[in-house]
């Protein structure tokens, strides 16, 4: 998963953060009562027992947790069952790297055992490193260094006179999500790729490496999937509809999410003697990395052998799905879910959250004995298949999408949890939300809330110009959501509104997707005690269940349509940035025509020769974030009037306001990619994992499709206007009823 950052703050909020909730007259609430039960032995011990073997997709100990999770649901009360899914997942049969020039070399391609790591030894049940979803290939080539693979990259290859059209490249780990590296360096001509993971980012340039700290050691290999999730995530063969036994799907030789040329992961270690064997120029400073050698680009004459062969074999996934049925509005769901499939034994990915959402469901499980009952319907999902491409979570929601539109109020996702600060990112609707959850969970280490250590932390990094505006922030900002994660499907696809929670930043990466993720890794390296497993439960748990009791759903426009209106003023930067770089690089050419110029190759010529670009018109795009705004703040005026009114709340008002993150859609969804439909949060085309914002105008601009960007401005303008349009309708019905 993408790492989490967050935020936090210190002033009182309104009211409407603040919901009323089913709770005994006398003695702590049900939430206090909730905040007391997670145990931090069981967290361990659920680790232990989750994590004891090899479990990735298709492996029997994959089906036993899965059943093993059911048990436990059952056990606590929930009404559980299992889901399953059919999907395509592709498996190594053959795979090799060899340096045949200047002198011979043979990747090892091998992780091997720690001798004071039992769970490294179990060889014959572990998947071999590889990229799932690379073609088939038989390539040999030449070998290009092209530092992370990220378009940018290849523009300085460009400026460098360094074609790798032909070549096999070999990009480090970094700044993009894997799956952009092969594709980007497929659309320049590359036949092959090699993706290893530096020492400088992850490994002994950060620390001691394991089993003497947590740091990736020179064997160690990230593997993960290649798929081109920034189409659609889920079932490569069935995109939009459940991966059903009896789905259409497409033939193999139609799907589109690919990769165009092979490609395999190495470690350092393997990495090292094909990087010493380059020539040509000395690479940039800020493309070397941490090895002990002279960081060439080439191309050779460094000539590598690449060779990928698969299983294209259909599988089964296990996803299981717990529910707690409202008594007031059993028609109206919250869902929570993590998964608990891994490439490995996978500790921290995913077990280190996988357990929170355990012991959050034994706690509920314990306060429905005790005579809670909550007023919406709780579902909480452990989904399969997350690894390859989000498999689980996304064929359950494309499966039940028409009653999850009708019914889903929430989805709050987890993935890896570590020790540290809290992390949350998603619906900016849910901003001021989690802030009040944030308030009242305590850090186990300095005593103070969650929230107020994230303050102090932004505060302290901040410089100090900003200092007294951060001190005097009513809501810490929580970040955009991409993708990379199981609230894909929810937020980008359904348009439910999402959050994704964790805890991080204390602890040293460098077993992340390798054998070495396991309990002994975890129990030495990371949440040792499990404390930040508990606040993780006590978080997430608080939330679902604050949700689920209010009285009127707690989602907060206001920080929505401020935030928007800040994307939109960077969306109007990014016009004027590339508009001036082009009028810049048209003067460079203009010049070149009349006078010489030492090196041609400095010249770039724009995709568009169309001369200067047209200004573009924003005013559609100001005035529906100018009625957002003020529809935003009519609704909560008129909410927190309500609510001080303490009438219950018609059962339309809620029904409506849950499809309000729903007006954010897109029927015809972003354009080259009809899957993805948000028009405000979508993962960015050459980013993967990370998040583009108001993404069709944004990346119209990047590519300097300047008729698109009129098109897509029109479009963001009108959901915004829609999503306006359905709030004032709320606000209304609030002011009549009752009568105020």
């Amino acid at each position: 998963m993408p790492s989490l950052r967050c935020a936090s703050w210190s002033v009182p909020f309104l009211l409407l953060s603040v919901p009323v909730l089913s709770q005994p007259v006398k003695g702590p609430s049900w939430e206090e009562q909730f905040r007391s039960l997670p145990d931090p032995a069981l967290l361990r011990e659920d680790m232990r027992h989750l994590s004891a073997r090899p479990h990735h997709l298709g492996s029997p100990y994959d089906r036993e947790n899965a059943e093993w999770i059911l048990a436990r649901f059952k056990e606590w009360g929930w009404d559980a069952r299992m889901e399953t899914f059919e999907v395509l997942f592709p498996t190594p049969k053959e795979r090799v790297v060899e340096l045949l020039e200047p002198r011979k070399f043979t990747a090892k391609l091998r992780e091997p055992v720690v001798a004071v790591d039992s769970s490294s030894m179990q060889q014959d049940e572990q998947l071999p490193t590889y990229n799932a979803f690379s073609i088939d290939g038989d390539v040999t080539a030449p070998l290009v260094y092209v530092n992370f693979g990220v378009p940018d990259d290849y523009e300085q290859l460009d400026r460098m006179g360094i074609s790798v059209k032909g070549a096999i490249v070999i990009a480090r780990y970094g700044a993009s999500w894997r799956g952009i590296k092969p594709k980007v360096a497929a659309e320049h001509g590359a036949v092959g790729c090699l993706i290893y993971s530096d020492p400088r980012g992850d490994g002994y340039f950060q620390g001691d490496t394991f089993p003497l700290g947590p740091w990736r050691t020179e064997d160690a290999v990230q593997r993960g999937s290649v798929v081109d999730m920034p189409t659609y995530s889920g079932d490569v063969l069935t995109p939009g509809i459940g991966a059903t036994r009896g789905a259409r799907r497409l033939p193999l030789s139609e799907v589109k999410v690919l990769t165009k040329i092979p490609v395999l992961p190495l470690s350092f270690g393997d990495a090292r003697p094909l990087l010493e064997a380059l020539g040509g120029p000395v690479a940039p400073e800020g493309w070397r990395g941490a090895l002990p050698l002279t960081y060439h680009v080439g191309p050779g004459p460094a000539k590598v052998h690449l060779r990928v062969r698969s299983n294209w074999d259909m599988k089964t996934i296990y996803d299981v799905v717990g529910m707690l049925k409202g008594s007031t509005f059993p028609d109206q769901w919250i869902i929570r879910g993590n998964h608990h499939d891994a490439w490995v034994n996978g500790a921290e990915d995913p077990i280190s959250g996988q357990i929170c959402l355990l012991e959050e469901a034994r706690a509920m499980g314990t306060l429905v004995k005790r005579g809670w009952s909550p007023r919406r319907t709780i579902v909480y999902c452990a989904w399969d298949g997350e690894e390859e491409g989000l498999f689980g979570s996304t064929e359950w929601a494309e499966a039940h999408a028409d009653e999850l539109q009708a019914k889903a109020a929430l989805y709050i996702n987890s993935d890896s949890n570590g020790r540290g600060f809290l992390g949350a990112g998603g619906s900016h609707s849910l901003e001021k939300f989690i802030n009040s959850v944030a308030r009242d969970i305590e850090d186990p280490e300095t005593r103070l809330s969650v929230w107020k250590r994230s303050q102090l932390r932004q505060i302290s990094t901040s410089a100090l110009a900003d200092r007294p505006r951060l001190r005097a922030a009513q809501d810490l900002p929580i970040g955009a959501l991409g993708s990379g994660s199981d609230y894909t499907a929810f937020l980008d696809h359904l348009g439910i509104a999402s959050l994704n929670l964790g805890y991080g930043g204390e602890g040293g990466g460098g077993e992340y997707h390798s054998i070495y993720d396991d309990f002994y890794w975890y129990t030495h390296f990371s949440d040792t005690a499990f404390v930040y497993g508990r606040v993780l439960a006590q978080t997430a748990g608080t939330a679902v269940i604050r949700f689920a009791d209010a009285e009127l759903l707690p989602y907060d426009f206001n920080n929505l349509s401020e935030t928007v209106r800040k994307y939109a003023e960077e969306i109007k930067q990014l016009f004027k940035k590339e508009r001036d770089e082009i009028v810049e690089q048209n003067a460079q050419i203009q010049e070149g025509v009349f006078q010489a110029i030492a090196d041609p190759r400095e010249k770039f010529v724009p995709p568009s020769m169309e001369g200067v670009p047209p200004y573009l018109n924003f005013a559609p795009l100001d005035n529906a974030v100018d009625t957002l705004s003020h529809s935003a703040t009519r609704y909560q005026k008129a909410a927190a009037k309500y609510l001080e009114s303490r009438q219950p709340v018609p059962v339309r008002v809620n029904q409506e306001l849950l499809q309000s993150e729903r007006m954010l859609l897109s029927q015809e969804g972003l354009p080259q990619r009809p899957w993805f439909k948000h028009l405000i949060y979508a993962p960015g085309f050459y980013t993967g994992y990370g998040v583009k914002t108001i993404p069709a105008v944004r990346e119209a601009l990047e590519q300097w499709q300047w008729k698109d960007c009129e098109t897509q401005i029109q479009r963001v303008a009108a959901g915004l206007e829609r999503l306006a349009g359905h709030i004032q309708t709320i606000a209304s019905e609030l002011e009549q009823s009752p009568k105020q």
